[in-house]
């Protein structure tokens, strides 16, 4: 039989971004290291693991594009449906189980890899198949076994815990593993930074090119498959970090993915396109609000620089130590002077804080950590709890900024219809707002990703930002095509 070369690097097509295998190596050894300084496991632990299954759709046998599950991935870097891995935490030694191949499994497949290849492409100690996992971890006598539950603070989802038969023969510990994984997952490697900022380079160019080609009356879904054509034909990013949104008009106020608005005809107005795509699962997350027609209203121009300011006044703020719910309060304080500057608001802005009335344009959090997924795991760790108050309560994370966090900085300021009335029936609020001015203005939503470094930040996103720079870019390219 003909030898498979292998590699010890990921790279989708030859001009997309070589991703080496010991990623993994440095994200086991930091487990590793972390749970060897926790006094609750004992000598002789071991770390087991579950991948993702491979699915169809509905009840046909239709699978659809396989995406590997995130812990499993950030440990071993398998891209192979039904796995399990393990790993003893001690020697950091690293085992991984594939599924053996049914009979006839070739007539459909053709070869299949042998067991070898797969130790050699994941640079692991040993390979078996999963029918073997309880003989071979009989073999090692681990004291415990620590598999993964535990709640996303987002979805609210519990973890696939890893399971096989005959497990009931083994110590099992459950609660362990999940917080200390979560919390290296916070905190990205030199490598894991590299795969960021290829996703962020990525889509960039792709919101980019959205913004040359938009023309009045496309639809939405066309720009849409513009982004993701444009990822997967040059970076080799086949999956999004999440479902593209897209909105016009009036629906920028609360940007969604429907059929209605995925089909809806671009007019002369507001555009708002949240999308990103991810690399080897690593996320990108870009939000940039711009006219359709290529030109910005005086209108328009003054909230969209006001977000703008807010945006930037955060970057620059940032730094270890800071408190991310201060970095919300300050983005709602710029915005709501920009506000009161122009117009729209009167009155006292210390006073404006105390009622919360930068909630009623931004009544969602400013922002949250990503890696694997968009929305990352780790953003409430034991100890830190969540602030009860208009928009802060919608926060993914209140920590303590600290130095290899990546986030997103994405404030906004957005009319939407029902809170706004709230605010203005509320004798409390009402007396801060311009009821003729506000009627005139539009939805702006900026939304950048930023990895916090020893002195303040590093932008990974790289889209035009100001107004002079988005107007330039969507001239260029309406010149170049008449």
């Amino acid at each position: 039989m003909a030898t498979v070369e292998t590699k010890s690097f990921y790279q989708f097509g030859n001009s997309s971004l070589a991703v080496p295998l010991s990623l993994h190596t440095i994200n086991r050894r930091r487990l590793c290291e972390r749970l060897t300084d926790n006094k609750a496991v004992p000598k002789g632990a071991m770390i087991l693991l579950q991948g993702g299954e491979q699915h169809q759709r509905y009840c046909t046998d239709v699978d659809a594009v396989f995406r590997q599950e995130s812990f499993f991935h950030w440990t071993f870097g398998v891209l192979e449906a039904g796995c399990l891995g393990a790993v003893e935490v001690e020697s950091t030694c690293a085992i991984l189980f594939f599924p053996k191949p049914p009979p006839g499994y070739h007539k459909w497949i053709g070869v299949r890899n042998s067991l070898e290849h797969f130790r050699k492409r994941y640079e692991v100690e040993e390979v078996y198949y999963t029918n073997q996992i309880a003989d071979v971890l009989q073999k090692k006598n681990p004291s415990v076994i620590l598999t993964l539950k535990g709640v996303n603070t987002d979805s609210r989802h519990i973890c696939n815990e890893a399971t096989f038969e005959n497990i009931n023969k083994f110590h099992v510990d459950n609660t362990i593993l999940h917080p200390e994984i979560s919390e290296c997952r916070v905190f990205k490697t030199a490598q894991e930074l590299e795969v960021i900022r290829y996703a962020n380079k990525i889509s960039s160019k792709a919101h980019k090119e959205v913004m040359k080609r938009i023309r009045p009356g496309m639809s939405t879904y066309q720009l849409e498959s513009l982004f993701q054509h444009y990822c997967f034909y040059h970076g080799g990013c086949r999956h999004l970090a999440y479902n593209c949104l897209m909105a016009s008009g009036v629906d920028c106020a609360c940007p969604s993915h429907t059929v209605e608005v995925d089909s809806k005809v671009i007019r002369d107005g507001d555009i708002l396109f949240d999308m990103g795509c991810e690399y080897y699962c690593y996320a990108s997350d870009i939000t940039c609000s711009f006219p359709a027609n290529g030109k910005f209203t005086d209108d328009q121009r003054m909230i969209y620089e006001i977000c703008l300011r807010a945006n930037r006044a955060v970057m620059i703020a940032i730094k270890p130590g800071v408190s991310w719910a201060d970095m919300h309060r300050l983005a709602n304080r710029v915005q709501l002077e920009g506000l009161r500057d122009i117009g729209l608001l009167q009155g006292d802005i210390n006073e404006m804080m105390r009622l919360h009335v930068g909630a009623v344009f931004m009544p969602y959090g400013l922002g949250h950590l990503m890696g694997l997924d968009v929305h990352d795991v780790g953003g409430y760790p034991k100890g830190t709890e969540r602030i009860n108050e208009p928009g802060l309560c919608s926060l993914r994370t209140t920590r303590v900024l600290e130095e290899g966090m990546v986030l997103t900085i994405e404030p906004g300021i957005h009319f939407i219809r029902g809170v706004i009335e709230e605010a203005l029936e509320n004798p409390e609020t009402a007396c801060f707002f311009n009821r003729e001015v506000l009627n005139r203005l539009w939805n702006v939503h900026i939304e950048d990703d930023i990895v916090v470094t020893s002195e303040g930040v590093e932008l990974l996103t790289d889209v035009p930002r100001t107004v002079d720079e988005i107007e330039a870019l969507m001239a260029q390219e309406s010149q170049g095509s008449n």
